[in-house]
C-alpha cells in the first residue's frame, strides 16, 4: 500500500472515531492506513469515479479489511446520511471545491465531529471561507512532500465563530505562525519567492499594473515582517 509522507500526515492528525468517511478517497489509502492504525473501527471510501473505488476494494482486500471498510459511488457528501459519521476526510483537490462540496450539503457537514481538509492547491480560499462561516478552526498543521506544501484544517461547524482576517492572513495561518510551526519559516520564503515571480511578470506601467505592483511589494513586506518573527 502507498504510504506517502502526504498520507502519513493526514493519518497522524485524525481525532480517533467509530465511523471514518474519506470524500474524494482515490485509492482508499487514507481510511486504509487509518484502519491499520486503529484510528477508527470502520470506514466508508467516497469518490466520483468507479476505478479508483475498485483499485481501493482491491487494496482493501490485500489489507484483509475489506469486512471493515464500504466503498461507496457518489459526488461530496452526498453518499453519506446526515450524523453517520463523526469525522470525515477530504484531500486530493483544490480549496474551491472543497468549499463548494462542503456548502452544497451543509447539514451534513455540520453533523460531523470533526471535518479535516487538505486542499491540494488554493488554501487560502478555504481558510478565508472557514473563517467568515461559522467554523471552529481546532488545529491546522503544514505538510511539505516531493516539493509541495499542504495545509491542513481540523473544522466543524460552530455558530458563533464567524469572523474576518487581514487578507494575508488567509494565505499564512496565524495559528501556525502563533505556534511558530517549525516548517513557517520556509513556506513564509516559498509565499515571498511566488510573489517576487509576480513582480517579475508585471512589466506596463499602467494605472492598474502599478497598483498590483504595488500590492504585491506591501505583501512582501509583510511576510518579511513575519519571517522576522519566526
Amino acid at each position: 500500500m502507498d504510504k506517502s509522507k502526504r498520507i502519513e500526515f493526514i493519518v497522524s492528525n485524525l481525532e480517533k472515531v467509530t465511523t471514518l468517511a474519506d470524500i474524494g478517497t482515490d485509492h482508499g489509502y487514507v481510511p486504509l492506513l487509518a484502519l491499520r492504525n486503529g484510528i477508527c473501527e470502520k470506514a466508508i471510501a467516497c469518490d466520483i469515479n468507479k476505478d479508483p473505488l475498485a483499485k481501493g476494494k482491491l487494496n482493501a482486500i490485500l489489507e484483509g479489511i475489506d469486512d471493515k471498510i464500504d466503498f461507496r459511488l457518489g459526488n461530496g457528501f452526498e453518499p453519506l446520511e446526515v450524523n453517520e459519521v463523526e469525522e470525515v476526510v477530504i484531500a486530493g483537490m483544490g480549496g474551491n471545491l472543497i468549499r463548494d462540496i462542503i456548502e452544497k450539503d451543509l447539514n451534513k457537514a455540520a453533523s460531523c465531529n470533526y471535518l479535516v481538509l487538505i486542499p491540494a492547491q488554493n488554501p487560502e480560499v478555504l481558510r478565508e471561507y472557514l473563517y467568515k462561516n461559522d467554523f471552529e478552526i481546532i488545529k491546522e498543521d503544514l505538510c511539505f512532500d516531493e516539493g509541495i506544501y499542504y495545509e491542513l484544517f481540523m473544522v466543524k461547524k460552530a455558530e458563533g465563530h464567524a469572523t474576518e482576517l487581514d487578507s494575508i492572513y488567509y494565505e499564512i495561518s496565524p495559528i501556525l505562525l502563533r505556534q511558530k510551526h517549525p516548517l513557517m519559516k520556509d513556506y513564509v520564503d516559498y509565499k515571498i519567492e511566488e510573489y517576487n515571480k509576480i513582480l517579475g511578470f508585471i512589466k506596463d506601467d499602467s494605472e492598474s499594473a502599478l497598483k498590483r505592483k504595488s500590492e504585491v511589494s506591501e505583501k512582501i513586506e509583510i511576510l518579511n515582517r513575519m519571517k522576522n518573527y519566526l
